[in-house]
Formats: structure tokens, sequence, C-alpha cells
């Protein structure tokens, strides 16, 4: 490594004090909001565009705007966190602006049916859903980089299991709101052609309270190091850094640590999945389960399929936060690795069993997989890595780490339509199965990947 790391190698570090309960809770409770958000652009976003005009074999094209803009802006957050201090924080600046630019395109998207006098309204949605993403990393980035900044290694495992808890609540109301909007508040969700329904508007309305005031709880709740507090714990960077501007970017992402580069070939199969998975799942259900014709995007029985997965994608988040809390149990008795190595099998078996269920309420089971592979994710990857990041990295390296979510995302994006118009013949049921398919080949990988503090331990 750099010198800076050698320096940091010398230095007599302090241990990181042990944080309560409460103090873990409300460093990780803005991730509620976020993933609130989240779950809102995941489960509706295919259909608002399908609202306005875009055929199914083009819904991967549209939702390349969000890798796309993750790859970019993660590690320039992450690089530029790391070096902020202000009366705010470190992390927390980035937290604010995100959240307050994430609302304001939660508003919009809805209703891009208003702006056609600029520009067509699927151009416009599009628009808004590259927009709400940039702004969902903006404060997503440094949420992760928080936790491994604060927390001891002993207490890593359970920080971003709890952080994973407050996503998979996050997601259960995001997901479910829609749906809970029209079955108990009476909220319409049937709309004009080319219209989105009320009861999406007022979700994404609501969500976009639900984030600011999720992010607040943890800007007033949270401590972050001084800098100079900082160093005592994790060591003094290397000095000859501060001088490449932008440019480290490139420089850390060449000597990114070896347990990264394992586990980037991990998140490659899990992420090729999981956008599968959340681009096609509306219209796999609404074709092979409701037996909808591909070309039906406006029915009313289709916006109950969209409903319905609405529904299920909160099943599947709520299984992940029940999960996220047995992980540090289950890790603690077989370990980080064949931990996820279970998990994402359990993924890859629930969206493979989509293709063989044809009632509608038992589509419920497979989510139960999926729960358990969505808490890993979220969680153990980033527990293996944060062992291995040397000092003063945390942010650009999770940053970097980002890439191995995004250019998954990005190679199916650009393949995945034309597969199931070409290769499938219109059968979006497929893309789950392949989905099924590259999430067990994660669980193979990750049981190769180096995991530093399981050898220490060892030792």
């Amino acid at each position: 490594m750099a010198g800076g790391n050698n320096t940091s190698a010398k230095q007599e570090l302090i241990p990181k004090p042990a944080l309560s309960y409460r103090q873990i809770f409300n460093m990780s409770f803005g991730f509620l909001g976020i993933q609130f958000a989240f779950a809102l652009q995941n489960g509706n976003a295919s259909r608002i565009l399908r609202t306005f005009g875009a055929d199914v074999e083009h819904l991967s094209w549209f939702w390349l705007a969000a890798p796309l803009v993750g790859m970019i802006v993660q590690p320039i957050v992450g690089h530029y966190s790391d070096r902020t201090w202000n009366r705010l924080g470190r992390r927390k600046p980035f937290f604010l602006a995100g959240a307050i630019l994430s609302s304001i395109a939660l508003c919009l998207m809805p209703n891009a049916s208003l702006f056609t006098a600029i520009a067509p309204a699927l151009l416009v949605g599009a628009s808004m859903l590259m927009i709400m993403d940039a702004c969902f990393n903006l404060a997503m980035e440094p949420f992760r980089a928080l936790v491994a900044d604060n927390l001891p290694d002993s207490q890593r495992t359970t920080g971003f299991s709890v952080q994973t808890f407050l996503i998979g609540v996050g997601a259960v109301a995001g997901s479910a709101f829609p749906f809970i909007l029209t079955k108990w508040f009476g909220v319409h969700n049937t709309a004009a052609e080319g219209v989105v329904a009320e009861n999406v508007k007022w979700a994404f309305y609501i969500g976009a309270i639900v984030f600011i005031g999720a992010i607040l709880v943890t800007i007033f709740g949270t401590k972050e190091y001084a800098p100079a507090e900082y160093e005592k714990y994790h060591g003094k960077p290397d000095d000859a850094d501060a001088h490449h501007g932008l440019g480290l970017i490139f420089k850390d992402f060449a000597r990114m640590p070896k347990t990264m580069k394992q586990l980037g070939l991990v998140q490659f199969f899990s992420w090729f999945a999981l956008f599968g998975m959340w681009v096609f799942t509306n219209d796999a259900v609404a074709t092979h389960t409701y037996g909808l014709s591909i070309d039906d995007k406006s029915s009313d029985t289709y916006r109950s399929a969209g409903d319905w997965v609405g529904l299920l994608f909160s099943v599947y988040s709520g299984v992940s936060a029940v999960y996220a809390l047995l992980l540090p149990l289950i890790a603690a008795r077989i370990g980080r690795k064949l931990t996820h190595a279970f998990s994402l099998t359990c993924g890859g078996i629930g969206l493979i069993a989509i293709y063989f269920i044809s009632d509608p309420n038992m589509l419920i089971l497979p989510m139960i997989g999926i729960g358990i592979a969505w808490a890993s994710i979220l969680a153990m990857p980033y527990v293996i890595l944060s062992g291995s990041i040397p000092a003063g990295k945390m942010g650009i390296y999770m940053g970097i780490f980002n890439f191995f979510i995004t250019i998954p995302q990005l190679v199916n994006g650009i393949i995945g339509g034309p597969i199931v118009k070409y290769v499938y013949n219109n059968q979006p049921i497929y893309a789950l199965v392949m989905s099924g398919v590259f999430m067990l080949c994660a669980a193979v990988s990750v049981i190769y990947v180096y995991d530093p503090g399981e050898v220490k331990k060892l030792k």
C-alpha cells in the first residue's frame, strides 16, 4: 500500500468505544426514509413509465439511468465526504442535501404528464427517474461509511444488520403504500390513459415527507468524530493523497483491497438478479399469473396486478427486516461467508419458484426466500469489506464498491429488454428465472472470498 497506510500501521490506534443499541438505531434511522423512497421507485417506476407509453422491452433501458448515475455520484460523494468537516459533520451534510432534492423529485415524477408542453411525458418521467436516483445516491452513500466510521469491528455486523432492519421496515411501508391507500383509505387506483393513478401519486408525496423526517432523526441523533478524534481510532490517511483531488478516485480504484475485488463478482451476480426482478416483476406477474396480454398496460386488472406486486415487494422487505436481526447470530455460528451463501441460495430458489406458481396469493411464498437474500445483500458484503479498508478511505471505497452494484445493472439494462423480446418471446417471467440462476451463482462465488475479519478470529 502507499506510504500513508504504513504510517497508520505504526500508530497506536485507540479502540473505538462501543455504542448503545439506541445510538446504532438513531445512526441508521435515515435509511428507513431512503428505502421508503427506493421501494416506491422499485415498485412503481416501471408501472409509471408504462403508463406514459413505454414498451416492456424498453423498460430496462429507462432503468439504466439509475446505475449510471450511481456509478458517477457515489464515488464522488464518498471522496468528498471523507474530506468534509463543518458544523453539521462529515457525512451529515450529504444526507440533508440528498433528502431535500430527493423529496422534490418524488413529487415531480408521477406528475410528468403536467410537463407535456415542454417534452413528452415519457421523456420527462425517465428524466425524473434519473434525477431521483442521483439524489437517493447522494443521501445513501455516506450512510454505509457512517456505520463503519463510528462502530468498532465487533459491532459492525450488528450495525449493518440494524441498518438492514430499518431498510426492511422502510421498504415494507413504501412497497405496500399504494395498495394500503386504496384498500384502507379509498384512494382511487384508476385513472385516465396516460395519467398516473391517485394512489401512486399520494404514495410518492407521503414518501417525500417520510424521507426528510427520517434523515432529520439521524442528523440530530448522531454524533460524528471530529477529524483529530477520527485519526485516533482509524489512523492518519496518506498525506500525499490530499494533493490528488478527484484523480485520487482512479488511484484508489487501482489499489483496491483483494477482498473488494473478490466481492465484486458476488455483487455482479447478485445485483444483475435484483435489477431483473425490479424491472420485470410487474409485467411477469401480470402476464404469467394474471394471464394478461403483454400489450395490456392500462386496464384495471393490470393496475391491480401492479398493486399486488407492490404488496409482494413489501413482503420480501418485511422478511428482510426480521432476518436482518438474525444475521449476527447466524454469522457468529457459521461465519459471514456461509451466512451470505445460504441467504443468496434462498433468494435464487425463490425467484425461480415464481415460474411455477399460478395463484397470485401463493406468490407470497417465494418472497420469503427473496427477503432472506435481500437482507444479506444489504449487510454481509459491507461487513466483510469494512475490515479490509485502509484508514481515511471508508467513504471513497464504499463509493467505489458501488461500481460492483451499478455495472451489473447496466449490463442487464442493456441486454435484458432485447433478451425478453427476442429470446423469451415477450415473456418477462423468464427474466425472473434468469435472475434466480444468477443469484445461485452469487451464492457459489462468495465461498471463495477472502474475509480478513474471519481470518483474524481464527488466529
